[in-house]
């Protein structure tokens, strides 16, 4: 079952779905008294309402039918490359990859992963250039809306899209902390490092429908975007991979076909050192 579904959605929709956690983190108040969090908080909302009336956010998520053949996941017609740990979580766990969250190819049955990209109208990084506060403020409510735009992008494929979870009936405090069925790893975070795998996710759903483009090194603009992979796997959690080995950076360029040199710029900032 391949389709790719666009979900479009205004702030108003949106806002319960902001985790102002780390929109605080964005500004450097976590740990900061609460009167300082209170007061940008006003005056974010005073922003969010006059974003109300002029931006949209925009969603893409596909259902694939899916296989893990090693530590790569094929996704369609597309091989999907990822990376494994090489030191586990926990003393005694498992050295985990995404993969594993995929049921094989050898076992002969199909399984499935969704594919996503939610961003926000591209304007809004120009209109407020004006003003440094207004413009760094504009960005990381952006950047928010981006991520809620994802969340509740994931709510509906569990429930209905997807439909794996039909019955799930959580608050939003349960949602932001993740008490659901299932995972959406996000291109660049820990357990997928690789912002090359844009590209890939790119050919599969055509980002561009949402006004997403991507730089070389597969970083998108807008700035205010997000991508990845959805699993349903009961078992199926966050983790990070950890620091990269050159044995299996040059595994990974191998398996990308993407030149060891390139790759090593790409994950840079995960090499042993």
């Amino acid at each position: 079952m391949n389709n790719v579904t666009q979900i479009d959605f205004n702030i108003a929709q949106l806002r319960p779905y902001i985790n102002w956690l780390y929109f605080y983190h964005a500004w450097g108040l976590v740990g900061k008294p609460q009167s300082e969090k209170d007061k940008l908080l006003n005056e974010a909302n005073v922003m969010l309402d006059q974003l109300q009336q002029r931006y949209q956010t925009h969603a893409l998520v596909g259902l694939f039918d899916a296989n893990a053949d090693g530590d790569d996941i094929i996704v369609a017609s597309e091989r999907m490359p990822m990376l494994r740990q090489q030191r586990p979580s926990a003393p005694g766990a498992h050295y985990l990859c995404l993969a594993d969250f995929v049921r094989p190819l050898s076992s002969g049955i199909k399984d499935r992963v969704g594919v996503f990209a939610a961003s926000i109208d591209e304007s809004i990084e120009h209109d407020f250039q004006q003003d440094d506060f207004q413009r760094m403020l504009a960005q990381t409510l952006a950047d928010r809306l981006a991520e809620a735009t994802a969340e509740i992008t994931h709510l509906q494929v569990r429930r209905t899209i997807w439909g794996y979870a039909p019955d799930e009936n959580l608050d939003i405090p349960q949602l932001l902390r993740e008490d659901f069925q299932g995972i959406r790893p996000a291109v660049g975070y820990p357990s997928m490092p690789d912002t090359s795998l844009n590209f890939i996710i790119d050919r599969l759903i055509d980002m561009k429908r949402i006004g997403i483009r991507l730089t070389d090194s597969g970083a998108m603009k807008p700035h205010a975007s997000v991508s990845g992979l959805m699993f349903a796997h009961p078992k199926a959690h966050y983790f990070d991979i950890g620091r990269i080995d050159d044995t299996q950076l040059r595994d990974y360029a191998r398996r990308r076909h993407v030149p060891v040199e390139l790759m090593r710029r790409f994950l840079a900032s995960r090499l042993v050192d």
